[in-house]
């Protein structure tokens, strides 16, 4: 039981338990998710289980399913519209890079690229377990818009911002910041990668 409270710590997880005599009773449920099984009350189960018969328990990474996460993301249209491809990094809160990618969207507009961008993100966030995010682009409209300061008059985006409100419910918490371009080279060189690679498939038909 020291050893599962242990990983319960690790694992940032309050399980409910019942020790009678020998036998001990585990609970897994996260009072977030609604009182469901959620994917991280089946990495603790699986720790457990590797516990109980004999090996060695992983410790939780920092960089595995983390609680919290910092996005950046970008978005971009040579043209405009033009080919586009939307980019995005995930990091930890130490700054560990989680996930970096690069999608190529076809012919769109700038706006749309960077919508496409935020949403990709917190879908990847989703992925990865994030109850918390917070999110950094340079798009003052988009980041505006999320927040509710700008009203959205291009109907064309109402769709994908709708599709981010519901996404976002998913989380405990997702704050939008704005930054400087400088600060997302990162999430850029992500866009400018996937267009490249788009453009020399094309040049190599």
């Amino acid at each position: 039981m020291t050893q599962v409270a242990e990983l319960a710590e690790q694992f940032q997880h309050h399980p409910r338990w019942e020790n009678e005599w020998n036998v001990v009773q585990i609970w897994l449920i996260t009072h977030e998710g609604g009182k469901a099984i959620t994917e991280k009350d089946r990495q603790l189960a699986e720790a457990i289980d590797t516990l109980t018969n004999g090996g060695q328990a992983p410790a939780k990474s920092s960089d595995a399913h983390p609680d919290k996460v910092k996005v950046f993301a970008d978005g971009g249209s040579r043209g405009n519209p033009g080919p586009s491809s939307s980019g995005f990094v995930v990091l930890d809160m130490e700054d560990n890079v989680l996930v970096d990618k690069g999608v190529y969207l076809g012919v769109t507009t700038n706006n749309q690229a960077e919508y496409t961008a935020l949403k990709l993100a917190l879908e990847e966030c989703h992925k990865l377990g994030a109850r918390e995010v917070q999110v950094y682009m340079d798009s003052l409209l988009v980041v505006n818009q999320m927040n509710g300061i700008f009203k959205i008059r291009n109907r064309d985006l109402w769709p994908i911002h709708d599709a981010i409100k519901q996404i976002a419910k998913d989380f405990r918490k997702v704050e939008f910041s704005h930054v400087p371009r400088e600060f997302n080279k990162q999430a850029d060189a992500a866009v400018n990668r996937a267009l490249d690679e788009q453009l020399d498939k094309q040049q190599q038909r």
